[in-house]
């Protein structure tokens, strides 16, 4: 006889089933539906986003808030998805894939090739940002830890380089002095980035173990960070074309794939290994593994890393954004004091990264595009508060759920409202070189 039952327990989902067999049922069906109802989501999302004039990821993480607040309207099933370790672990897969993918974007020569104001305006954009982070969680939240005020301050530090330059290219200005600036110091400002949030969870990680953290301490993380990127670039750009070489001379499918792929999680593993977050060997595997590491594989016949990369980020990337917007809690928006933190860190967040305008050498550059270039947050500022979720500290959560919607929020505004303030500003700037 056949009735209604509960597929299992990690699906909400209800299903019709033979009640004898339901102790047999494989459980990877429940992985792939719930997979299927994500990768659908961040389709649909991306695609009105698109049709709005905004970034895809803006609709992958309005997508997931939409599934992980049905429940507030009765519906339930999706609740087991935020929880499910499974899904949570190809996320972690799929935020390593986007950092390697990111760091290919660009080069060690490019970033060394960047001028005084993007360094400068780079530096400025991660102490404001991170001073007035800290600032707001001093004032708006007295009565959690350092830690959390520095975890909310580390996270207003990120720039999303991919959204900003999707915008000026679909403007045409990627060869404007604005932009260059404002890409060159998007991925130094990825970097300073990354190591300040190797440094705090550093921290964080002695502190929940039991030691004090001492200036001495904080010290010796940076150098690690330090120590660890310029090694692995350094190395890495030396030794890597070598690796390559020998590995074009296999047979088989895939190999250019397998190569990127095995040495971007070898230095995350590498990275995880002395205390940093493995996301910083990914972006570090990316920045090394230029367009000549695929010259031997070309040769006989392969695409480039880039074009085998892609279809892998885009299924395991959206996992991520659509896992992070439904881990948002609407309800929690009811509190006042949360909508206000929420509010404030947007202010924040927009007034830090104005600050770095200010670091611009020389004239004749719109600091205001400059300014807004810096603002949107994106992927990285999800990254950066997913691992605060993540890290544990006296039992619970670093960034609380309420703190974390508060920052999934500031990220949605900084990155709905820069697509059309950019193109309002160079419009501006050009008018006004013009007149």
């Amino acid at each position: 006889m056949l009735e209604y039952l509960p597929l299992c327990d990690s699906l909400g989902v209800f299903a019709l089933i033979d009640p004898a067999n339901a102790a047999h049922t494989d459980p990877i069906g429940n992985v792939v539906l719930m997979l299927a109802v994500i990768l659908i989501a961040a389709k649909l999302g991306g695609h009105a986003a698109a049709r709005c004039g905004q970034p895809a990821v803006l609709g992958e993480l309005l997508a997931g808030v939409v599934i992980g607040n049905l429940y507030l309207a009765g519906v339930s099933w999706f609740e087991p998805l935020k929880s499910d370790a499974t899904i949570d672990m190809l996320a972690r897969l799929g935020v390593l894939i986007l950092l390697f993918e990111v760091g290919l974007e660009s080069t060690v020569a490019q970033m060394l090739r960047v001028g005084a104001s993007s360094f400068f305006v780079a530096t400025l954009g991660v102490l404001t940002p991170f001073a007035l982070g800290w600032g707001v969680g001093a004032w708006l939240l007295p009565e959690e830890s350092g830690y959390v005020h520095a975890f909310i301050g580390a996270t207003l530090t990120a720039t999303s380089v991919g959204i900003t330059a999707r915008v000026l290219r679909d403007l045409g200005r990627l060869q404007s002095n604005e932009a260059r600036i404002i890409l060159g110091a998007a991925v130094i400002d990825d970097v300073m980035g990354l190591v300040i949030l190797a440094v705090v969870s550093g921290i964080i990680t002695a502190a929940a173990s039991g030691a004090e953290a001492s200036l001495a301490d904080s010290g010796w993380i940076l150098a690690k960070a330090v120590v660890f990127l310029v090694g692995a670039l350094t190395l890495g750009v030396w030794l890597s074309p070598h690796l390559f070489r020998a590995y074009a001379k296999l047979s088989g499918p895939g190999l250019l794939l397998s190569a990127g792929l095995a040495f971007c999680f070898a230095l995350s593993w590498l990275a995880g290994w002395i205390g940093l977050a493995p996301i910083v060997g990914a972006f570090a595997a990316g920045l090394i593994l230029e367009d000549h590491h695929s010259m031997p594989f070309a040769e006989s016949g392969h695409r480039s890393l880039a074009d085998w990369i892609h279809p892998l980020s885009s299924m395991l990337v959206p996992i991520f954004f659509v896992l992070m917007g439904a881990r948002t809690e609407l309800r929690a928006f009811q509190d006042p004091a949360l909508l206000i933190l929420a509010g404030v860190l947007c202010v924040a967040a927009v007034a830090g990264k104005q600050a770095c305008s200010l670091g611009i050498v020389g004239g004749g550059i719109d600091r205001l595009s400059v300014g807004i270039g810096m603002v949107p947050r994106g992927e990285v500022g999800l990254i950066f508060a997913n691992m605060g979720a993540a890290l544990q500290l006296d039992g619970k959560p670093v960034v609380s759920g309420a703190v974390f919607s508060a920052v999934v929020i500031m990220v949605i505004v900084t990155t709905f409202i820069t697509p059309p303030a950019l193109k309002w500003s160079l419009a501006r700037g050009a008018a006004r070189r013009t007149s």
